[in-house]
């Protein structure tokens, strides 16, 4: 009797014994080695940000998380709730807590940030910031910081001429100074000594080879035509005319209004008399500053001009984005005169 109360006893004790070990090993696969994701995709993009607490991450995470509860654990074991830092992460499918902790913890990717075509410092840092962590106005308030400005020799007017439009790799969480002084790096990057060579031997600093290239990046959509161009400006300021750049006029005029995302067709008579810098038909030379990033082939057009005697170009009606060229004045006004009767014709007034 004894015996049997012993053994019902002991098999008992060692089913519990055996659910208990099979229940700790489950919890213990779940926590480590299963399958923790819930999303089709081959991968999905987290971002921390620098305020991210392991409270706020796993409301990030539930929606991609089978059991965000397995993921608390782990993370407190593995002591990365105390150590999450910004960034940018993956999480892949199939992925269990251990390898999404791993990534979480090493794994931060740059991201390709991109710009071009920014008229002015506030565009761009709106540009900038719409690809990383940092908001648009604490970036603009950095980047136009007058003492980080002249410390790197630009002023408030061409303090856009130091970036450089590409594709560039940073992380995600990169803070404004970071950001700027790798511009400036990258500044330095592409104005070489053969770059540099070239501006000096057509009389340009690479601030003002950057202001001309805004220019020309205006003027034409075609490559291969910008060379031209840039030749008939460096040739109008080497005779000392004006330059007499319609993308300036626009500029004062979006300027004088404030408003950027204006459209403007066709310059009136009246907008070449507007006193402003950046008008090139009241003075002289180049502006103040660029009215553009212009793009690396823009630039190149410049540092390699094809000067061919051209001081005259207007709109090709018979060909759309392009120009007719003349060396006269004459010349020039049977060509402007050709165009104007079309763009009445068609009635663009503005």
């Amino acid at each position: 009797m004894i015996f049997h109360w012993f053994w019902r006893r002991f098999v008992i004790i060692l089913a519990l014994l055996i659910l208990i070990s099979g229940y700790i090993f489950l919890v213990f696969y779940q926590t480590i080695f299963a399958d923790n994701t819930k999303f089709d995709s081959s991968q999905i993009e987290v971002h921390i940000e620098k305020d991210d607490t392991i409270d706020s991450l796993v409301l990030k995470l539930e929606v991609h998380l089978k059991s965000t509860k397995s993921f608390r654990r782990l993370s407190k074991i593995k002591s990365y709730e105390s150590s999450i830092k910004p960034g940018r992460y993956f999480i892949y499918k199939g992925d269990n807590n251990n390898q999404i902790i791993n990534n979480l913890r090493w794994e931060n990717k740059p991201i390709k940030l991109v710009f071009n075509n920014q008229e002015r410092i506030e565009d761009l840092a709106g540009r900038i910031s719409d690809q990383i962590m940092i908001d648009s106005m604490t970036l603009l308030e950095y980047m136009t910081k007058d003492e980080i400005i002249h410390k790197k020799g630009f002023d408030r007017e061409n303090a856009l001429a130091m970036y450089i439009p590409n594709t560039y790799e940073v992380y995600w969480e990169s803070d404004p100074q970071s950001i700027t002084d790798r511009m400036y790096y990258e500044y330095h990057k592409f104005w070489n000594q053969e770059r540099t060579s070239k501006a000096e031997a057509l009389g340009f600093t690479p601030i003002e080879i950057m202001i001309l290239a805004s220019i020309v990046h205006k003027e034409s959509t075609k490559d291969g035509e910008k060379s031209l161009i840039a030749g008939v400006y460096i040739e109008r300021i080497r005779r000392n005319m004006k330059l007499q750049a319609d993308p300036t006029v626009i500029y004062t005029i979006k300027k004088k209004s404030g408003d950027f995302k204006k459209v403007i067709k066709r310059v009136l008579y009246r907008d070449l008399e507007i006193d402003s810098p950046y008008n090139t038909y009241v003075y002289k030379g180049l502006p103040p500053g660029p009215l553009i990033t212009p793009s690396i082939r823009s630039i190149e057009s410049v540092l390699n001009p094809r000067i061919e005697g051209y001081l005259y170009f207007v709109a090709d009606i018979e060909r759309p984005g392009y120009h007719l060229f003349a060396k006269t004045l004459s010349q020039h006004n049977r060509n402007r005169a050709k165009y104007i009767r079309w763009i009445n014709s068609i009635g663009i007034e503005r």
